[in-house]
């Protein structure tokens, strides 16, 4: 089993808040640092000081990290075209030496939209579709030949398709809990498919249509990695989950049902429980960036039992 830190920074962290946690996720050993794409942040939070650009982050940390993989989870459709965001993704693989992975979904949080005048379309999954056709395409294309797309949504004719990532093929992550288009989607474009929050029941179901799914579409279902992101609070005893579970408003009764919560042989216990479902890597949602202990100790007495 996998574990990758992924941060949500909308909820209020600088570029330098972002650094630190990462260089912390490749000292401690975890495989990746991830984020959230997204300008406005959720709940009762401030927010500031404010949101920082996922693709701008990751350029920076490309050049400030060795060896953790680099994404997001999930990439907005709505915020960036599909020939625009395939340079800036391939542009920061190559910076990063081969490290990226594009997580692509359709956008959903229209209030971000309204705020920075963004068009929310109504037809978003279409789209979705189009853009992983446009931006596979193009990163596939044969260097010295050109790549034409016609859609509904989209168009581009006689793209040089460059520039070419580092990596042969960037993975491309889809996620989502859709019973019939996602598991489609994942099985025609992904290498791995992402259940976002759910329970290992939902996670198991939903990983048996995505196999389903790759199978009708020519593909093995083993071909595609399966993942989960869960939110997580660790402490050693209850005082301290306790303690971790306020400081990001949350209750750890209610962590403990719906994430990854408790003490490490609690969390280790139920990520077995998803690894039984199928899944072999988990996005650990870590809200508090300023809990450096945090991470320590998910490390040491957590990814330490999973190796």
């Amino acid at each position: 089993m996998e574990l990758r830190i992924f941060t949500e920074p909308q909820q209020g962290a600088t570029y330098d808040t972002l650094l630190t946690v990462a260089k912390a996720t490749e000292d401690l050993g975890f495989d990746a640092f991830f984020r959230s794409d997204h300008y406005l942040r959720m709940g009762n939070v401030d927010g500031l000081p404010g949101p920082t650009d996922a693709w701008i982050t990751l350029a920076g940390l490309a050049r400030e990290t060795k060896r953790i993989r680099l994404g997001t989870l999930m990439t907005a459709g709505t915020f960036r075209l599909p020939g625009v965001l395939a340079i800036q993704v391939a542009q920061v693989d190559q910076m990063s030496g081969g490290r990226v992975e594009l997580g692509l979904g359709a956008g959903w949080f229209e209030e971000e939209h309204k705020a920075y005048g963004i068009p929310f379309p109504k037809e978003k999954f279409a789209r979705l579709e189009e853009q992983l056709e446009i931006v596979t395409g193009l990163w596939a294309t044969e260097a010295g030949k050109t790549f034409d797309f016609h859609g509904s949504y989209y168009d581009l004719t006689d793209s040089p398709a460059l520039p070419k990532p580092a990596q042969p093929k960037i993975p491309v992550l889809v996620g989502g809990h859709g019973p019939s288009r996602t598991p489609r989607l994942a099985a025609k474009y992904a290498d791995e498919f992402n259940m976002p929050f759910a329970s290992v029941e939902d996670s198991e179901r939903q990983f048996g249509r995505v196999r389903d799914a790759a199978e009708e579409a020519g593909r093995s279902g083993d071909d595609l990695t399966y993942s989960n992101a869960l939110v997580v609070c660790v402490g050693r005893d209850e005082a301290e989950v306790a303690r971790r579970a306020a400081a990001i408003g949350r209750e750890a009764d209610e962590l403990k049902r719906n994430g990854l919560a408790g003490s490490p042989a609690e969390v280790v216990d139920k990520i077995g429980r998803y690894a039984e479902a199928g899944s072999s890597r988990i996005y650990l949602q870590v809200l508090d960036l300023y809990d450096l202990d945090h991470l320590e100790l998910i490390s040491a007495q957590v990814q330490s039992q999973l190796s």
